[in-house]
């Protein structure tokens, strides 16, 4: 049996992902993975997901220069959930979110609402052009 059969991928063939940093344990970013993407990331060591707004492969840092090199990957006891243990390349300390943040977990609830609790480390018109 090849090991993406033992994944438990949702009715648009699709896996759960979360990005976690190797060296401090934090949660950098959620993504989804088709089995191309999974393959591609076991190939090459650094993430590649799938975008379900383009509608294709993503290798993380294509745009940005922001790879994630990829240490380790566990699957959860459902089957149904990957971890990524990564680290972030490409700027110091990594950012790993669009808005130019080390994580997409910037937000915190608050007083009844979201607030920003992490610093934009660069600015994203800088990044994506």
């Amino acid at each position: 049996m090849n090991c993406l059969d033992h994944i438990k991928w949702d009715a648009a063939g699709l896996v759960p992902v979360i990005a976690q940093e190797h060296s401090t344990g934090d949660v950098l970013m959620f993504a989804w993975m088709n089995r191309e993407a999974l393959q591609l990331t076991m190939e090459k060591g650094e993430a590649v997901y799938w975008s379900r707004s383009r509608g294709k492969l993503w290798h993380k840092g294509e745009e940005s220069g922001h790879i994630q090199k990829v240490h380790e990957m566990r699957l959860d006891c459902d089957n149904d959930v990957i971890l990524l243990r990564i680290t972030q390349q490409g700027h110091e300390p990594g950012i790993a979110c669009h808005t130019g943040r080390h994580s997409c977990f910037y937000q915190r609830f608050e007083s009844g609402a979201w607030v920003a609790v992490e610093p934009v480390l660069k600015d994203p018109g800088s990044i994506y052009k």
